[in-house]
């Protein structure tokens, strides 16, 4: 899983002024390899300037399309978003590690579910394969999207949300709440708020009619959003929630001062990766597990460094970490002695990971 493959770009669509649609060309001897869960994202890498660079962004295809296709957004100062954005065509070449992430659910034909999704700019992207997905795999459930944005303009797949409305008229409803563009319905205006949530659910939707609820979008949203479900009697498990990465300041632990040379403050790591066991020292709460693995050589798999995407999620079996920030790991995923290691600084003398466990 932490091997990176080269994939040709097949079509570049421009969905807005920011934000373009990338669809790799799968060699069948891949197809396995890159078959994907609705939901899912990928890691992408580049050499940009001279510097390694790795971003994640979600799957925007149902798995039925057999299409593999992401969103990229241009983000302020943004280096791989904006490189993508000017120099990707067909036939570029891009480095890509198979999908991961777990922001799904299992599906059942026989399931009568009301799924309910909120989204915000480019949050849409993992929903809408997630929601694609769902409509095909389960005739008999119906989703009902909350999708914000600043102005018609800025809305990512606003055609094919549109064509998709057609085809599920039934079963799927679509409501935009626009931040700055006026619209008939004042409920429908502004940002996606806690407060907004509250109003929606006493005038216009009745929470205990939802079977689960996906969330992807900012930090602030993603949690008023949670709160503002739960106040309203949804159990904390039923929601599942994506950040963006792009929104996750990267928390950087300030070191202690000067160390000491001596054995206490040392910790003998060995990470277990692709049936491969390799081992290094380094010092306890300077640096993150992954900075100290890079740094020893190992080519352990990371991509946002910021505790938001799990693509360096691994498991703890032997010793103990402090784990910084976690916006990627459910809680019953905690409990079992997984970690990311990008957010990991070791406690005890001695540490084993496993970054090969899918459990």
């Amino acid at each position: 899983m932490s091997k990176f493959y080269p994939l040709s770009v097949a079509k570049v669509k421009h969905e807005t002024r920011d934000a373009i649609a990338v669809t790799f060309d799968v060699p069948p001897a891949l197809k396995d390899t890159f078959q994907y869960r609705q939901g899912q994202h990928l890691t992408l890498r580049a050499v940009i300037g001279g510097e390694d660079v790795r971003r994640s962004y979600s799957i925007c295809a149902a798995v039925q399309d057999e299409q593999l296709r992401v969103a990229i957004k241009r983000v302020p100062g943004g280096t791989f978003s904006t490189w993508a954005n000017e120099h990707l065509q067909p036939g570029v070449t891009l480095d890509v590690m198979p999908p991961e992430g777990r922001f799904n659910l299992p599906l059942d034909p026989a399931s009568r579910r009301h799924y309910l999704a909120f989204a915000a700019g480019s949050g849409i992207t993992p929903i809408l394969s997630i929601v694609k997905t769902t409509l095909l795999a389960e005739p008999h459930s119906r989703f009902t999207i909350l999708y914000g944005n600043r102005a018609s303009s800025s809305v990512i797949f606003r055609d094919e949300l549109a064509e998709l409305k057609d085809i599920y008229m039934e079963r799927l409803n679509l409501v935009y709440v626009m931040s700055r563009e006026q619209q008939d319905i004042e409920l429908f205006n502004g940002r996606i708020t806690q407060d907004k949530c509250r109003k929606l659910f006493q005038h216009w939707l009745r929470v205990e009619d939802v079977d689960y609820a996906f969330i992807c979008g900012p930090e602030d949203m993603m949690h008023g959003v949670s709160s503002a479900l739960q106040e309203a009697g949804m159990p904390k498990e039923r929601i599942r929630i994506e950040l963006f990465a792009a929104n996750a300041a990267l928390q950087v632990r300030e070191p202690r001062s000067v160390y000491a040379v001596e054995s206490r403050h040392q910790t003998e790591v060995t990470v277990i990766m692709d049936g491969n066991h390799a081992s290094f020292t380094m010092d306890k709460d300077k640096e993150s597990l992954l900075d100290a693995g890079l740094r020893a050589g190992i080519d352990m798999r990371y991509s946002c460094k910021g505790g938001v995407c799990s693509t360096c999620r691994c498991k703890v079996l032997e010793g103990t970490v402090d784990m910084d920030v976690n916006y990627a790991l459910e809680d019953y995923e905690v409990a079992r002695g997984f970690v990311l290691s990008c957010q990991s600084f070791p406690v005890t003398d001695k540490l084993v990971v496993d970054f090969d466990v899918a459990e």
